[in-house]
Protein backbone atom coordinates (compact mmCIF):
# COMPACT_ATOMS: atom_id res chain seq x y z
CA UNK A 1 0.00 0.00 0.00
CA UNK A 2 2.80 2.99 0.73
CA UNK A 3 4.23 1.43 -3.07
CA UNK A 4 1.09 2.44 -4.31
CA UNK A 5 0.80 5.43 -2.78
CA UNK A 6 4.06 7.08 -3.15
CA UNK A 7 3.14 6.26 -7.12
CA UNK A 8 -0.28 8.13 -6.84
CA UNK A 9 1.72 11.14 -5.21
CA UNK A 10 4.03 11.48 -7.88
CA UNK A 11 1.16 11.59 -10.50
CA UNK A 12 -0.43 14.18 -8.16
CA UNK A 13 2.78 16.27 -8.09
CA UNK A 14 3.07 15.71 -12.41
CA UNK A 15 -0.74 17.69 -12.12
CA UNK A 16 0.49 19.97 -9.82
CA UNK A 17 3.34 21.30 -11.82
CA UNK A 18 1.10 20.83 -15.20
CA UNK A 19 -1.55 23.02 -14.39
CA UNK A 20 -0.10 26.20 -12.15
CA UNK A 21 -0.25 29.29 -12.64
CA UNK A 22 -3.30 29.22 -15.99
CA UNK A 23 -7.05 29.78 -15.60
CA UNK A 24 -9.37 26.89 -14.88
CA UNK A 25 -11.31 25.55 -18.38
CA UNK A 26 -14.24 23.63 -17.79
CA UNK A 27 -12.28 20.47 -18.58
CA UNK A 28 -10.83 21.27 -15.21
CA UNK A 29 -14.14 21.34 -13.68
CA UNK A 30 -14.17 17.28 -13.25
CA UNK A 31 -11.38 17.86 -11.52
CA UNK A 32 -11.41 18.33 -7.67
CA UNK A 33 -9.41 18.32 -4.62
CA UNK A 34 -11.15 17.78 -1.17
CA UNK A 35 -9.02 19.07 1.83
CA UNK A 36 -10.11 17.26 5.24
CA UNK A 37 -11.28 13.61 5.28
CA UNK A 38 -13.57 13.87 8.73
CA UNK A 39 -16.90 12.15 7.90
CA UNK A 40 -18.34 14.95 5.79
CA UNK A 41 -15.06 15.33 3.92
CA UNK A 42 -14.56 11.67 3.24
CA UNK A 43 -18.81 11.75 2.23
CA UNK A 44 -17.83 14.46 0.06
CA UNK A 45 -14.83 13.06 -1.48
CA UNK A 46 -16.61 9.91 -1.96
CA UNK A 47 -20.05 11.63 -4.11
CA UNK A 48 -17.36 12.90 -6.12
CA UNK A 49 -15.83 9.87 -6.99
CA UNK A 50 -19.59 7.97 -7.21
CA UNK A 51 -19.88 10.89 -10.30
CA UNK A 52 -16.77 10.09 -11.95
CA UNK A 53 -14.94 13.09 -11.13
CA UNK A 54 -10.84 12.41 -10.37
CA UNK A 55 -10.50 13.23 -7.09
CA UNK A 56 -7.15 14.40 -4.94
CA UNK A 57 -7.58 14.56 -1.33
CA UNK A 58 -5.65 15.16 1.94
CA UNK A 59 -5.67 15.02 5.31
CA UNK A 60 -3.13 15.70 8.37
CA UNK A 61 -3.74 11.69 9.28
CA UNK A 62 -3.28 10.20 6.17
CA UNK A 63 -4.47 7.02 7.20
CA UNK A 64 -8.17 8.21 6.71
CA UNK A 65 -7.68 8.50 3.33
CA UNK A 66 -7.06 4.45 2.69
CA UNK A 67 -10.86 4.10 1.67
CA UNK A 68 -10.86 7.05 -0.80
CA UNK A 69 -7.93 5.97 -2.47
CA UNK A 70 -9.55 2.31 -2.92
CA UNK A 71 -11.96 4.00 -4.25
CA UNK A 72 -9.87 5.81 -6.53
CA UNK A 73 -8.83 9.17 -5.00
CA UNK A 74 -5.13 10.26 -5.13
CA UNK A 75 -3.75 10.96 -2.26
CA UNK A 76 -1.56 14.11 -1.79
CA UNK A 77 1.92 14.27 0.02
CA UNK A 78 1.07 17.69 1.27
CA UNK A 79 -1.43 20.19 1.42
CA UNK A 80 0.53 22.13 -1.43
CA UNK A 81 0.26 19.18 -3.54
CA UNK A 82 -3.02 19.00 -3.16
CA UNK A 83 -4.02 22.17 -3.84
CA UNK A 84 -1.64 22.10 -7.08
CA UNK A 85 -3.66 19.39 -8.68
CA UNK A 86 -6.79 20.49 -9.10
CA UNK A 87 -8.79 23.95 -10.22
CA UNK A 88 -11.81 23.44 -7.63
CA UNK A 89 -10.23 22.91 -4.07
CA UNK A 90 -12.74 21.97 -1.60
CA UNK A 91 -12.06 22.27 2.49
CA UNK A 92 -13.82 20.66 4.84
CA UNK A 93 -12.52 21.02 8.21
CA UNK A 94 -13.46 21.60 12.05
CA UNK A 95 -13.60 25.09 11.49
CA UNK A 96 -12.38 28.55 9.27
CA UNK A 97 -9.77 28.64 12.00
CA UNK A 98 -8.17 24.95 10.97
CA UNK A 99 -8.62 25.85 7.59
CA UNK A 100 -6.14 28.85 8.31
CA UNK A 101 -3.72 26.62 10.20
CA UNK A 102 -3.80 24.56 6.58
CA UNK A 103 -3.32 27.33 4.43
CA UNK A 104 -1.01 29.24 5.58
CA UNK A 105 1.33 26.65 6.29
CA UNK A 106 4.98 26.74 4.02
CA UNK A 107 4.07 27.92 0.66
CA UNK A 108 0.30 26.36 0.66
CA UNK A 109 -1.10 29.87 0.39
CA UNK A 110 0.97 30.30 -3.16
CA UNK A 111 -0.42 27.03 -4.27
CA UNK A 112 -4.20 28.50 -4.64
CA UNK A 113 -2.91 31.33 -7.29
CA UNK A 114 -5.53 30.88 -10.46
CA UNK A 115 -7.58 28.23 -8.23
CA UNK A 116 -10.97 28.35 -6.75
CA UNK A 117 -11.24 27.60 -3.10
CA UNK A 118 -14.93 26.44 -1.97
CA UNK A 119 -14.97 26.55 1.75
CA UNK A 120 -17.68 23.88 3.17
CA UNK A 121 -15.95 24.13 6.79
CA UNK A 122 -18.52 25.18 9.73
CA UNK A 123 -17.95 29.13 10.22
CA UNK A 124 -19.40 32.27 10.93
CA UNK A 125 -20.32 35.27 7.96
CA UNK A 126 -17.59 37.74 9.44
CA UNK A 127 -15.36 34.68 8.46
CA UNK A 128 -16.58 34.32 5.31
CA UNK A 129 -15.97 37.72 4.75
CA UNK A 130 -12.58 37.78 5.85
CA UNK A 131 -11.39 34.28 3.84
CA UNK A 132 -12.64 36.29 0.84
CA UNK A 133 -10.72 39.17 1.13
CA UNK A 134 -7.88 36.41 1.80
CA UNK A 135 -8.24 34.88 -1.40
CA UNK A 136 -8.57 37.63 -3.11
CA UNK A 137 -5.04 38.68 -1.60
CA UNK A 138 -3.40 35.15 -3.00
CA UNK A 139 -5.98 35.61 -6.56
CA UNK A 140 -7.90 33.20 -5.99
CA UNK A 141 -11.50 32.81 -6.74
CA UNK A 142 -13.65 32.05 -3.19
CA UNK A 143 -17.17 30.52 -2.55
CA UNK A 144 -18.34 29.78 1.11
CA UNK A 145 -20.73 27.02 1.68
CA UNK A 146 -23.11 25.83 3.99
CA UNK A 147 -23.82 22.09 3.84
CA UNK A 148 -27.58 21.39 6.09
CA UNK A 149 -27.41 17.95 5.88
CA UNK A 150 -25.59 14.80 7.30
CA UNK A 151 -22.87 12.90 5.53
CA UNK A 152 -24.90 10.04 4.70
CA UNK A 153 -26.78 12.81 2.86
CA UNK A 154 -23.74 14.22 0.44
CA UNK A 155 -24.45 13.62 -2.83
CA UNK A 156 -28.34 13.07 -2.79
CA UNK A 157 -31.26 14.96 -4.90
CA UNK A 158 -32.56 16.81 -2.11
CA UNK A 159 -29.48 17.41 -0.27
CA UNK A 160 -29.00 21.05 0.37
CA UNK A 161 -25.65 22.92 0.29
CA UNK A 162 -26.09 26.73 0.25
CA UNK A 163 -23.10 28.82 -1.49
CA UNK A 164 -22.54 32.53 -1.78
CA UNK A 165 -19.74 34.58 -3.80
CA UNK A 166 -19.54 35.85 -6.73
CA UNK A 167 -22.03 34.45 -9.62
CA UNK A 168 -19.63 33.78 -12.46
CA UNK A 169 -17.62 31.69 -10.13
CA UNK A 170 -20.50 29.86 -9.04
CA UNK A 171 -22.05 29.42 -12.38
CA UNK A 172 -18.34 27.95 -13.45
CA UNK A 173 -18.28 25.26 -10.34
CA UNK A 174 -21.99 24.43 -10.08
CA UNK A 175 -22.15 21.50 -11.67
CA UNK A 176 -19.28 19.85 -9.97
CA UNK A 177 -20.77 21.33 -6.67
CA UNK A 178 -24.73 19.87 -7.84
CA UNK A 179 -22.87 16.37 -7.83
CA UNK A 180 -22.49 17.07 -3.87
CA UNK A 181 -25.85 18.27 -3.48
CA UNK A 182 -28.88 18.25 -5.31
CA UNK A 183 -30.26 21.41 -3.99
CA UNK A 184 -27.68 23.07 -4.43
CA UNK A 185 -28.65 26.84 -3.48
CA UNK A 186 -27.14 30.29 -4.81
CA UNK A 187 -27.54 32.94 -2.42
CA UNK A 188 -26.43 35.56 -3.93
CA UNK A 189 -22.57 37.79 -4.74
CA UNK A 190 -22.60 38.98 -0.58
CA UNK A 191 -20.36 36.04 0.96
CA UNK A 192 -21.86 35.97 4.40
CA UNK A 193 -25.17 34.89 3.37
CA UNK A 194 -24.67 30.90 3.19
CA UNK A 195 -23.05 31.11 6.42
CA UNK A 196 -25.86 33.38 7.78
CA UNK A 197 -28.49 31.02 6.91
CA UNK A 198 -26.86 27.97 8.05
CA UNK A 199 -26.18 30.15 11.52
CA UNK A 200 -29.97 30.59 11.85
CA UNK A 201 -31.19 27.12 11.30
CA UNK A 202 -28.45 25.89 13.72
CA UNK A 203 -30.20 28.02 16.00
CA UNK A 204 -33.31 26.72 15.24
CA UNK A 205 -32.37 22.80 15.71
CA UNK A 206 -30.46 23.74 18.94
CA UNK A 207 -33.90 24.69 20.52
CA UNK A 208 -35.16 21.48 18.84
CA UNK A 209 -32.98 19.30 19.98
CA UNK A 210 -32.73 20.98 23.21
CA UNK A 211 -37.09 20.41 23.23
CA UNK A 212 -36.95 16.73 22.08
CA UNK A 213 -34.93 15.42 25.40
CA UNK A 214 -37.31 17.25 27.65
CA UNK A 215 -39.84 15.76 26.00
CA UNK A 216 -38.46 12.30 25.78
CA UNK A 217 -37.66 13.05 29.63
CA UNK A 218 -41.67 13.88 29.77
CA UNK A 219 -42.15 10.55 28.38
CA UNK A 220 -40.18 8.75 30.49
CA UNK A 221 -41.06 9.91 33.93
CA UNK A 222 -45.22 9.03 32.45
CA UNK A 223 -44.17 5.75 31.39
CA UNK A 224 -44.62 6.87 27.86
CA UNK A 225 -42.70 5.74 24.49
CA UNK A 226 -40.04 8.23 23.71
CA UNK A 227 -40.33 5.99 20.05
CA UNK A 228 -44.05 7.06 19.83
CA UNK A 229 -43.01 10.29 20.87
CA UNK A 230 -40.27 10.83 18.17
CA UNK A 231 -42.80 9.24 15.21
CA UNK A 232 -45.79 11.88 16.67
CA UNK A 233 -42.89 15.15 15.70
CA UNK A 234 -42.16 13.40 12.39
CA UNK A 235 -45.79 13.07 11.58
CA UNK A 236 -46.18 16.38 12.11
CA UNK A 237 -43.50 17.52 10.14
CA UNK A 238 -45.96 19.39 7.23
CA UNK A 239 -47.44 21.40 9.88
CA UNK A 240 -44.34 22.40 11.69
CA UNK A 241 -42.69 23.32 8.84
CA UNK A 242 -45.83 25.30 7.34
CA UNK A 243 -45.39 27.39 10.80
CA UNK A 244 -41.85 28.09 10.77
CA UNK A 245 -42.70 29.85 7.20
CA UNK A 246 -45.67 31.78 8.65
CA UNK A 247 -43.73 32.41 11.52
CA UNK A 248 -40.39 34.05 8.85
CA UNK A 249 -42.99 35.86 7.10
CA UNK A 250 -44.55 37.24 10.01
CA UNK A 251 -41.38 38.50 11.36
CA UNK A 252 -40.53 40.22 8.31
CA UNK A 253 -43.29 41.71 7.52
CA UNK A 254 -43.84 43.17 11.20
CA UNK A 255 -47.53 42.29 11.04
CA UNK A 256 -47.45 40.68 14.72
CA UNK A 257 -51.34 40.70 14.62
CA UNK A 258 -54.46 38.12 14.40
CA UNK A 259 -52.72 35.27 15.56
CA UNK A 260 -54.48 31.97 15.29
CA UNK A 261 -53.03 31.32 19.06
CA UNK A 262 -51.34 33.96 20.84
CA UNK A 263 -48.10 34.77 22.48
CA UNK A 264 -50.30 34.96 25.79
CA UNK A 265 -51.88 31.11 25.46
CA UNK A 266 -48.30 29.61 24.44
CA UNK A 267 -46.59 31.03 27.01
CA UNK A 268 -49.45 29.89 29.95
CA UNK A 269 -48.97 26.29 28.70
CA UNK A 270 -45.23 26.57 28.62
CA UNK A 271 -45.39 27.37 32.56
CA UNK A 272 -47.76 24.08 32.81
CA UNK A 273 -44.76 22.21 31.75
CA UNK A 274 -42.58 23.68 34.64
CA UNK A 275 -45.41 22.45 37.04
CA UNK A 276 -45.33 18.82 35.55
CA UNK A 277 -41.60 18.29 35.83
CA UNK A 278 -41.53 19.37 39.40
CA UNK A 279 -44.56 17.17 40.02
CA UNK A 280 -42.69 13.98 37.84
CA UNK A 281 -39.32 15.49 39.65
CA UNK A 282 -37.63 15.82 36.36
CA UNK A 283 -35.33 19.17 34.81
CA UNK A 284 -37.29 22.23 35.21
CA UNK A 285 -34.32 23.53 33.55
CA UNK A 286 -35.69 23.93 29.81
CA UNK A 287 -39.44 24.69 30.89
CA UNK A 288 -37.68 27.15 33.19
CA UNK A 289 -35.97 28.97 30.75
CA UNK A 290 -38.72 29.17 27.99
CA UNK A 291 -41.67 30.63 30.26
CA UNK A 292 -39.30 33.26 31.37
CA UNK A 293 -38.73 34.21 28.21
CA UNK A 294 -42.56 34.21 27.47
CA UNK A 295 -43.50 36.04 30.85
CA UNK A 296 -41.21 39.18 29.73
CA UNK A 297 -42.92 39.19 26.17
CA UNK A 298 -46.15 38.97 28.15
CA UNK A 299 -45.14 41.27 30.56
CA UNK A 300 -43.76 43.93 27.96
CA UNK A 301 -47.62 43.92 26.15
CA UNK A 302 -47.37 41.16 23.23
CA UNK A 303 -49.52 38.45 25.13
CA UNK A 304 -51.95 39.72 22.03
CA UNK A 305 -49.60 38.83 19.36
CA UNK A 306 -48.08 36.04 17.13
CA UNK A 307 -45.98 33.57 18.72
CA UNK A 308 -42.85 35.05 17.14
CA UNK A 309 -43.26 38.19 18.97
CA UNK A 310 -41.16 37.10 21.63
CA UNK A 311 -38.16 38.13 18.83
CA UNK A 312 -39.13 41.98 20.65
CA UNK A 313 -37.60 41.20 23.48
CA UNK A 314 -34.69 39.57 22.62
CA UNK A 315 -33.74 42.26 20.12
CA UNK A 316 -30.57 44.77 21.77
Amino acid sequence: MSHLRGTRARRTQTRAGSSRGRQPSEHDMTEATVIGLGEMGSALAAALLRAGHRVTVWNRTAAKAQPLVQQGAVLAPSAEAAIGASAVVIVCVSNYGATRDILLAGNTAAALRGRTLVQLSTGTPQEARDTQAWAQVQRAAYLDGAILAWPSQIGGAETTILVSGAEAVFRLNSALLRDLAGNLTYMGEAVGQSSTLFSAVLSYMAGRWIGLCHGALICQAEGASVASFGATLASLAPILGAESKHLGEVIESGNYGHPESTLKTAGEDVERLVQQAKEAGISTEVPAFAAALFRRAIDAGHGAEEHAALIKILRP
